[in-house]
């Protein structure tokens, strides 16, 4: 065999294992539901690829024009499609906070068309390249979830919320009292700690009833609930 012939195999063998070595294993297994679109699969947190999902805390108006927590409702259909088995990721990206972005499927359905599809999430368009523009097309058609009231681009909520944070002034803080006991958009009184995933958004009212706690061991015994995440 000629050195050139040998050289060429050689260089098209390593070609093979970089390309081999730069793509990431999926990611496979059972999948807790952090969001509408977001995941904690085998440990791993996973932003789910080419969809925008309501926020937690969002509310959106229905056909009547009365709020629901269209966030909340999201992330239970979240849940839905990914209980009773395994999650499948394929990892595409990786986003500013760790995230592998990641095309996902449960169920044989793919997570994202599935949301989209459904009306409670919408394309990311900038990141999908147009991949689930049919399947919001006829979710708008049929005015599924989302569509069949009034709603805030989740990236755009995220933009208000943010400027809000940074132009509303901060109660003051108790030195030693630091859990934020907050009442969601159901009614619903959840309390936050220092490093949960909200704690820094959360803005206490206490003209609404909020209220700062000392301890979890107080929240609860008056009612209130410590946030999952």
């Amino acid at each position: 065999m000629s050195a050139l012939r040998l050289d060429k195999r050689v260089c098209l063998l390593a070609l093979a294992v970089l390309l081999g070595a730069a793509a990431p294993a999926p990611i496979v297994g059972r999948a807790r539901v952090v969001d509408g679109d977001t995941l904690t699969v085998a440990g791993a947190r996973v932003r789910i690829w080419g969809i925008d999902a309501p926020e937690g805390r969002q509310t959106c108006r229905d056909a009547a024009g009365h709020g629901y927590a269209c966030g909340e409702v999201a992330t239970a259909r979240m849940r839905a499609l990914v209980a009773g088995g395994d999650v499948s990721c394929v990892v595409r990206d990786h986003d500013q906070y760790g995230r592998s972005v990641s095309q996902c499927r449960a169920g044989g359905q793919d997570l994202g068309a599935a949301m989209v599809g459904a009306g409670l999430a919408v394309e990311y368009r900038r990141f999908d390249g147009g991949a689930y523009a049919a399947v919001e097309a006829e979710a708008r058609r049929a005015r599924r979830g989302l569509w069949a009231g009034t709603f805030e681009q989740p990236s755009e909520w995220r933009a208000d919320e943010r400027s809000a944070v940074a132009a509303a002034p901060q109660a003051a803080v108790p030195s030693s009292c630091v859990l934020k006991g907050n009442i969601n958009a159901r009614g619903l009184r959840i309390v936050h700690a220092p490093g949960q995933r909200d704690y820094a958004a959360t803005r206490i009212d206490t003209a609404r009833g909020e209220r700062w706690f000392c301890s979890l061991e107080a929240a609860e015994a008056a009612g209130w609930t410590p946030a999952r995440r």
